[in-house]
């Protein structure tokens, strides 16, 4: 097949983490963390099970909070999912005072790592967040 005629991936559609109480888990990625709703639809097969869709204004990738798939346990996830704010003091400040689990201080080694820290949602699942200013 030639790279010409091959299909390709063309963007990064959403990221999922599984959770157990989406109720829960989109108050605390709206309410806590700030993202918008962007979907919240009827899915699969489970009566409560829906997709849902969250994000930071204007992000094109979005964090889908679902159900587990097959062979899948919610909660306790290193998500591999990284959030970027341009003040990361205030933001850590922010979620502390909001009752998250954040880590006790920012970590700063140097460059060329961003000023970052790690926080946990309510069912143990991991995210970073990191400074990037634009200048």
């Amino acid at each position: 097949m030639s790279s010409s005629t091959a299909t390709r991936v063309s963007r990064v559609a959403n990221v999922i983490i599984p959770v157990r109480d989406q109720d829960a888990m989109v108050d605390f990625y709206t309410e806590a963390l700030g993202l918008e709703k962007r979907a919240d639809v009827p899915f699969g097969d489970e009566v409560e099970g829906r997709w849902i869709e969250v994000g930071p204004s204007g992000a094109e990738t979005p964090i889908a909070l679902c159900p587990p798939g097959p062979n899948n346990e919610a909660g306790s996830k290193d998500t591999g999912i990284t959030l970027q704010t341009d003040d990361i003091d205030s933001y850590h400040s922010q979620l502390r005072d909001r009752g998250v689990d954040v880590d006790a201080e920012v970590s700063r080694m140097g460059e060329p790592v961003p000023p970052l820290f790690w926080l946990r949602d309510p069912e143990g699942n991991q995210l970073m967040v990191v400074e990037v200013t634009t200048d």
